[in-house]
């Protein structure tokens, strides 16, 4: 929830404006209070619009599907104003997270929440179809979770069974790529089955945290919600398949909204669900924090979003796609390298430019610092030892890339005593022994470069005996933030490894013994067996960099020994 701009109106119809809520393609949402105080949601056409008649068309047609739409399980339409600019439809104000909101701040949803959540849309969707509409774009972002159960929002693309689908300047294209059924994307056949495979691929994305079919261009993740199979690794087997049910490519063969529920088998109201109601603690009628925000979940540590969350009352863009831009990182459990050793990371921060080991058992607090300042020119990294301690041992290898989606993300945290942040996924391989330094602050990296250092304290490597290390550095973005404004497709959370720097044997360097490195300089891109690229300059991406060191067994065998990160400021 944003607060009013100069440019918007004070009022519209009988409606003081309050804050604004949300926005898209078509237009601006605002929050508005009636005469009596009653909370609505205000969704205003953009004056740019107006000009196409197909787009009145289509605003008029939600609100005949508003009218025509009353359930407990959607926003009610309240009020209108089409006969003249501005054009505004006024729906009861659901306070609470989106569902993409939800889940971009606290992580996938429990299994049997989920089925609640399942059953609960499913019920909503029956009580839609009851009226002769299909609501044609169901998602994450269109699921408010609210006191009193889901709630279904936007029906700006919505149609009743009798009408064609409009097709002209400033109508919605079919849905968003990812939540759309294959009929609909190939042959624009709506119904409401489309509706079930919308749900399924819904309740997916809630499940995991992660996009039902993947990230990407439109087309891509459209080609592949056709042609492949939907992402539910990690969920429930009976959760699983009946997600995989629901989105069968043919819509002959996807089971019912009653069987849905029937196969949900839930035992109690969503409401009085502990996790469900977590979420929703604290959305009353009177909105408080920011909308779009979930309240911490009690005993859940804090999520990071790399992307600001979507508002829980998103309009779609003008050509009907909103890209999903909400991964979520797998739950903890990620699968453990044999070579795991225990122990945990110790931890070193850069202040004010000076790099202070964090104590270590109290020998030599100033040893780092002094080794830092030693080392303001040419970085080591390059140049340090490939080979084992005698010079003679086997060479590492001379990069490492990607082997699928990496969800390490890391957040500030003005809370963290230490490092001043935190990383989501828990270590890998943590080492005990294990040391490094990154920027704290923005005058760390104020000449747009990162210096990185690593090293093993008190720990003596036997006869031939090696520890490779390589440091990554991954951008907030998938695409650079320039770029992403460029292509229209907006900033999307980057899932690669990111760029990674030459593995180093630290027993090599010498015991305790700081290898130093610099981004962009010393890191690179590596695929398919080969250099692609080198890093991203800093500041084309401002945000949260994520920074991890791998212990590295070969190019694609390689587990995290510890994770932080820092900020590059706009």
């Amino acid at each position: 929830m944003d607060a009013l701009k100069v440019n918007d109106p004070p009022a519209l119809g009988r409606y003081v404006l309050q804050a604004r809520l949300g926005a898209g393609g078509m237009g601006q949402v605002y929050l508005g209070r009636s005469p009596g105080g009653r909370l609505v949601a205000l969704k205003v056409i953009r004056d740019g619009i107006t000009e196409h008649p197909e787009a009145l068309l289509r605003f008029r047609r939600e609100a005949d599907t508003a009218r025509a739409v009353r359930s407990a399980y959607t926003a009610n339409l309240i009020d209108a104003s089409l006969d003249e600019a501005p054009y505004w439809l006024a729906t009861e104000y659901v306070a609470g997270p989106t569902l993409a909101a939800a889940v971009a701040a606290r992580g996938p949803l429990p299994a049997q929440t989920c089925r609640g959540l399942f059953a609960a849309l499913a019920e909503g969707l029956a009580a839609v179809h009851a009226c002769g509409v299909t609501h044609r774009d169901l998602k994450p972002q269109n699921v408010i979770l609210s006191q009193r159960g889901p709630q279904l929002i936007d029906f700006g693309i919505a149609r009743g069974v009798e009408q064609t689908a409009v097709t002209e300047a400033g109508a919605s294209g079919p849905g968003t790529p990812g939540f759309t059924a294959p009929e609909v994307l190939l042959h624009n056949e709506v119904g409401p089955a489309a509706d079930v495979f919308a749900l399924g691929a819904t309740v997916a994305f809630a499940a995991t945290g992660r996009p039902p079919f993947g990230m990407g261009s439109a087309a891509g993740v459209a080609f592949r919600a056709v042609y492949e199979e939907i992402d539910v690794e990690g969920v429930e087997e009976d959760l699983a398949e009946l997600v995989r049910e629901c989105v069968a490519k043919d819509p002959a063969a996807r089971p019912g909204l009653e069987r849905v529920i029937e196969r949900c088998a839930v035992s109690g109201a969503l409401v009085g669900d502990v996790h469900y109601a977590a979420l929703t603690a604290g959305t009353g009628a009177v909105p408080g924090a920011v909308a779009g925000e979930a309240p911490p979940v009690a005993g859940t540590p804090p999520m990071p979003v790399s992307v600001p969350p979507v508002a829980p009352y998103d309009l779609p863009t003008a050509d009907g796609y909103t890209p999903t831009q909400l991964n979520r990182p797998d739950a903890p459990g990620r699968r453990r390298r044999a070579w795991t050793v225990a122990g945990a990371a110790a931890l070193a921060a850069v202040t004010g430019g000076v790099l202070t080991a964090l104590p270590d058992g109290g020998e030599d607090g100033d040893d780092g610092k002094e080794r830092a300042a030693a080392t303001a020119g040419p970085t080591r990294g390059a140049s340090a030892s490939p080979a084992g301690g005698d010079g003679k041992g086997p060479r590492p290898p001379r990069f490492i890339q990607a082997t699928g989606p990496n969800r390490d993300q890391w957040a500030p945290d003005p809370g963290d005593p230490w490092s001043g942040g935190q990383c989501n996924l828990p270590y890998e391989e943590p080492n005990q022994h294990f040391q490094y330094g990154k920027p704290s602050e923005a005058a760390d990296i104020a000449s747009g470069k990162a210096r990185l250092a690593m090293r093993l304290r008190h720990d003596e490597a036997e006869p031939g005996e090696t520890y490779f290390v390589a440091a990554v550095v991954k951008p907030p973005h998938d695409i650079p933030a320039a770029e992403a404004e460029a292509s229209g497709i907006g900033l999307v959370q980057n899932l690669g490894l990111g760029f990674t720097s030459a593995p180093v044997d630290l027993y090599a360097s010498g015991e305790g013994e700081w290898v130093d490195l610099t981004c962009p300089d010393d890191f690179g891109l590596h695929l398919d067996g080969r250099r692609h690229s080198g890093a991203l300059p800093l500041e084309d991406d401002p945000g949260h960099w994520t920074v991890r060191f791998v212990h590295v067994q070969s190019p694609t065998e390689y587990a995290g020994v510890a994770c932080d990160g820092f900020t590059v400021p706009e």
